[in-house]
């Protein structure tokens, strides 16, 4: 074997291990978001399910919030929201502040690919009739004190619209109210030009009950869409 050829395959070697070496180091560096969600990172992020359930349905008696099938750049905007504290929580803040950038960017990816459990689908929701209170505030508004319909931006029976309007059909009601709340004290302020901000300054608590339980009891599919 001439020099030539034995530097051409050594040449050829040294390439294959240092392509290797690079998909090693890439795969070790992404987060093993299934892991994390079921046991945390093991640097202060407690395991996702515990709250928002093993298949991302949240719970409705606890007031967490289904996660599954939900905008992966929404999920990461409050990821990033509670770890910045512009959205606060006593829970999620120290948990996404325990969780590195990637770490956030891969939870967002898995929770958005995640179809939506069959539990979460049809809640245990009462149906609300047209003409409830809830019904009237969601669909038309309340415009003598200039409170927009909740559909105009959140779109058809709450399904959402993009990265600032999320999902809130078939939400638990409880973590609806709590948000609407959030928004009116201020504890929550991620909002578009403060859009919600405005709008709950006009409801009282009555009300943001009423709109919870109308949104709570419409139907979605694995998709998280309206059927």
């Amino acid at each position: 074997m001439s020099i030539r050829t034995q530097r051409r395959r050594f040449a050829k070697i040294a390439t294959a291990l240092t392509i290797l070496a690079g998909v090693a180091a890439a795969h070790a560096a992404t987060p093993d978001a299934a892991r994390i969600a079921q046991i945390g990172n093991g640097r202060g992020a407690a395991p996702c399910s515990a709250c928002h359930g093993a298949h991302g349905g949240g719970q409705d008696a606890a007031g967490y919030p289904r996660l599954a099938g939900l905008n992966k750049a929404y999920l990461l905007k409050q990821l990033d929201a509670f770890a910045s504290g512009s959205r606060a929580n006593p829970v999620m803040q120290p948990n996404a502040k325990a969780l590195s950038v990637a770490e956030r960017e891969a939870m967002a990816a898995y929770y958005s690919a995640m179809p939506v459990p069959a539990s979460a689908q049809h809640r245990d929701a009462k149906p609300v009739a047209d003409d409830d209170p809830g019904a009237q505030l969601a669909q038309w508004g309340r415009w003598s004190e200039k409170v927009p319909a909740c559909v105009q931006c959140h779109g058809p029976h709450g399904v959402g619209v993009g990265v600032s309007f999320p999902p809130l059909a078939g939400q638990p009601a409880n973590y609806l109210v709590a948000q609407l709340k959030a928004w009116k004290q201020g504890t929550r302020k991620n909002d578009p030009l403060q859009l919600m901000q405005h709008v709950t300054s006009k409801l009282s608590e009555q009300d943001m009950r009423h709109v919870a339980a109308w949104f709570a009891a419409q139907p979605i599919n694995a998709r998280g869409e309206t059927p």
